[in-house]
Formats: C-alpha cells, structure tokens, sequence
C-alpha cells in the first residue's frame, strides 16, 4: 500500500490524511481523527472502538456489501465475543483474519490507520459527533475544490483539443484531398483520418465505440480522460506536420503510436495497457 498521502482536510484544529489508490475510493487516517481524543496514543482509541459489537456488525456489513473475498466465516466466529472484557481487536488484526479491505494499515511517513471514507465517518461520529460535523465540512470543501478543478482542466484540455483539431483539418484539406473528390469523399476522408487518431489512442474508431455504447451522449472523445486530451491535442499537431511532410498513413500511425506512449508515460503514472499495439512494431 505504497501511495503517498493525496490531501489533507483540517477539522477544529485537527490535521487529517487522505490518500487514495484509484481515485475513486479514499481512505482517511484514523489515526489523525483518534488524536482529537488521545493524541498522545491514537492507537489505544481506535482499539476501543474495533472492541466494540456494534463498531464490528458495522465494519461486517460493510464489507460484505463491498469486499467479495470477506472471511464471513471468520467474522461471525469473531464476532461472539465482541463487547466482552477479553476481546481485543486491532487494525492489523482485523484485515489478517477478515481479509478486510475497507481499513489499512500503512508504514512509512504517512503511516498509520487509514479506513474507507464510509468507515471513518462512523469513527468521526463515536469519537464526537460535533467533531465529526467538522471533519464532514472540510471534506466536503476538498471535494468541491477538486471537481472545480477537474472540471476546468478537462474543458481547457477539451478546447485545446478542438482548436488543434482545426489545423489537423487544414493539413487534410490542403494535402490529402484532390479537388475532384466529391463531397461524400472529402467527408470520408476527414472521418478517417480522425479515426486514425482514435484507433492510435483509444484503440478504436468512433463508429466502434457508438456501437458499444448505444445509450451514451457525445463521442469517444467526451469521455476521454485528462491525459488522454492533452496527448490527442499533441497528436492532432504532430499529425498535421506528418501529413505536410507527405507521410503516408501506415507511417505517421507508427509514429503517432510511439508519440503517444511516450506522452502517455509522462502524464500518467498508471499503466499503459489501454494504448493499443501497432501491428507490425
């Protein structure tokens, strides 16, 4: 579990951790939340709170809800004895026997206890529920702040996009169409070399993907990711300068292809599985 800590939310005077693995699902620090309790052994407090039956129905259902390979078996065995004065229960204990996943344990700089967003509210509240109040304000306005982000850069990225998109159109225009090409046949041909970007970056052209999803609004394009614009964006560019030079298609697709590894590998630290194989590379 070796990602670095994402963001930190602030509620009344309390500094708390986030991090998340897929940038859906984050996990903040119990850890942190304890210290509004006991900050000089957070460790004892999360204890108590995983001793208690109701805190282990709560962390159950969780992950049977959300967690396939849950050790049920394991947890109503468990789950006996909890509320008694002999029971003990901790993080690290919990994920073992349960092969949980809705609750970490993290080493290194940022180490601690960390738990699914779900489970750290439910912490919050048996901590304080005035504290919890704070803790859900200030995450809250993390999230606004991201989406206002998000939002801003995918449509900045989406414009550069369409601006680049014109120049890509232009070289077409003045170098691949003849003027005895009909209407129909100018139209094909700016579909198709459009299409060869789409096959270069997402593996597919844009009538494949409105096959595949008939319900859905727009095109490829509108559901492409940040990364993923801003190399179309440097690959429309590229694209029209190959298409100057006289490149022929099966060329410019090869050296489409490594540009887009390339940037890919830059902009992203996820794999690169999705970027599809060139025959013949």
């Amino acid at each position: 579990m070796g990602k670095k800590l994402k963001e930190t939310i602030h509620a009344n005077g309390i500094d708390i951790g986030i991090y998340t693995e897929d940038f859906e699902n984050e996990f903040i620090s119990l850890t942190d939340i304890a210290k509004y309790k006991n900050a000089d052994d957070p460790r004892f407090v999360i204890q108590n709170w995983m001793r208690n039956r109701n805190t282990l129905e709560f962390l159950g259902i969780w992950e049977m809800l959300s967690n396939p390979d849950f050790n049920r078996v394991q947890f109503e065995a468990v789950k006996k004895d909890a509320g008694l004065n002999r029971f003990v229960m901790t993080p690290t204990k919990w994920i073992e026997e349960m092969n949980a996943i809705g609750i970490r344990a993290k080493s290194g700089r940022y180490g601690g206890t960390y738990a699914h967003v779900d489970i750290a509210f439910e912490f919050a509240t048996w901590i304080s529920p005035e504290f919890k109040v704070y803790l859900i304000k200030d995450y809250k306005r993390l999230k606004n702040d991201e989406n206002s982000r998000l939002s801003l850069n995918w449509n900045l990225n989406r414009e550069i996009s369409k601006l680049n998109y014109r120049i890509h159109t232009d070289a077409i225009k003045e170098n691949l169409i003849p003027p005895e090409l009909t209407q129909k046949q100018i139209v094909f041909t700016y579909a198709n070399e459009a299409d060869i970007l789409n096959v270069v970056l997402f593996g597919k052209t844009a009538k494949q993907w409105r096959d595949e999803n008939p319900k859905k609004e727009g095109n490829i394009r509108d559901y492409a990711s940040l990364q993923q614009l801003l190399v179309l964006a440097n690959m429309e560019s590229y694209n029209a300068i190959l298409i100057n030079q006289g490149c022929g298609q099966a060329e410019r697709m090869k050296l489409l292809h490594d540009l887009a590894v390339q940037q890919m590998k830059t902009l992203s630290s996820l794999e690169l599985t999705a970027l599809p194989q060139i025959e013949g590379k």
